[in-house]
C-alpha cells in the first residue's frame, strides 16, 4: 500500500472532516418518510421489505466479521472500541431481522455471530449489478469484495486501523444506499418495524460514519509523525 506523506495526510484531514456534513445530509435524504399508517391498520409486507431485511443481515454479518479481527490484528484502543460497538449493535440487529423474517414465514439467513461468517443464505440474493463478497455471501452496496477482505485481514497495527476505518466508512455508506433503495420502492417500508429499523440504520450509521471520519483523520496525522 502506498505510504502518504505527512503533508498529504494533513491536507486530507479537512476533507475527511468536511465530508461528515455531506454524510449527514445524505442520511437525512435517506430517512424513511412519510411515517406509516396508524397502529392497528394492516399493512402489506412487500418483497422489497423482505429483500432489505435479508440483505441487511448479510451486510451486517460482514461488518461483524471485520470488527472481530481487532484483537488479533493489533487495532489501537480507539479503533478496537469502534469495532466492539459495531459488533455488539449489529449482532443485536441481526437477531432482530432474523426474528422479523421468521415471523413473516420468509427464509432466514443464518450467521455465526462470533465470526460474522454466513452459514446459510436463506432468501438473500445479490442486489442488481453486484457480485459475490466471497464464496458464501452475495454483495450488497458498500460490502468489501474478496480482495479487500484479504487486504484487511493481512494488515496489522496502524495499517489495520487505517484500512478498517476506510473500509467500514465505505460499508456504512452502502447501508445508507440500501435504505435509500428501500424507501424509493413504491409501497415498501410501510411495515412499522421495517420503517423504524430503516430509520435507525439511517441515523445510526450516519453518526458512526461521522465519528469514523474524525478518527481516520487522527490516524492519518499520527502516521505522519512516525
Amino acid at each position: 500500500m502506498t505510504t502518504l506523506s505527512r503533508a498529504t495526510r494533513v491536507l486530507l484531514m479537512p476533507v475527511l472532516i468536511g465530508c461528515s456534513h455531506a454524510t449527514q445530509r445524505a442520511a437525512a435524504s435517506a430517512s424513511v418518510a412519510p411515517a406509516p399508517a396508524a397502529a392497528g391498520r394492516a399493512l402489506a409486507v412487500t418483497a422489497a421489505d423482505v429483500a432489505f431485511m435479508s440483505g441487511m443481515i448479510v451486510h451486517h454479518a460482514q461488518a461483524v466479521r471485520m470488527a472481530s479481527w481487532a484483537p488479533s490484528h493489533g487495532a489501537s484502543p480507539a479503533v478496537a472500541e469502534v469495532c466492539r460497538r459495531i459488533a455488539v449493535s449489529q449482532r443485536d440487529e441481526i437477531a432482530f431481522m432474523q426474528h422479523w423474517l421468521q415471523d413473516h414465514h420468509d427464509p432466514v439467513p443464518q450467521v455465526d455471530t462470533t465470526t460474522g461468517r454466513m452459514l446459510s443464505m436463506g432468501g438473500a440474493t445479490a442486489m442488481p449489478g453486484m457480485g459475490m463478497a466471497d464464496t458464501a455471501a452475495p454483495m450488497m452496496p458498500g460490502m468489501l469484495d474478496a480482495a479487500q477482505l484479504a487486504q484487511l485481514d493481512s494488515a496489522r497495527g496502524p495499517v489495520f486501523d487505517h484500512l478498517f476505518l476506510t473500509y467500514m466508512i465505505q460499508h456504512h455508506e452502502g447501508a445508507l444506499t440500501m435504505v435509500q433503495q428501500l424507501v424509493s420502492t413504491p409501497g415498501a417500508g410501510q411495515d412499522p418495524l421495517v420503517f423504524q429499523f430503516a430509520s435507525d440504520v439511517s441515523s445510526g450509521q450516519a453518526a458512526e460514519i461521522d465519528r469514523m471520519r474524525h478518527l481516520l483523520a487522527t490516524v492519518l496525522l499520527g502516521a505522519g509523525t512516525d
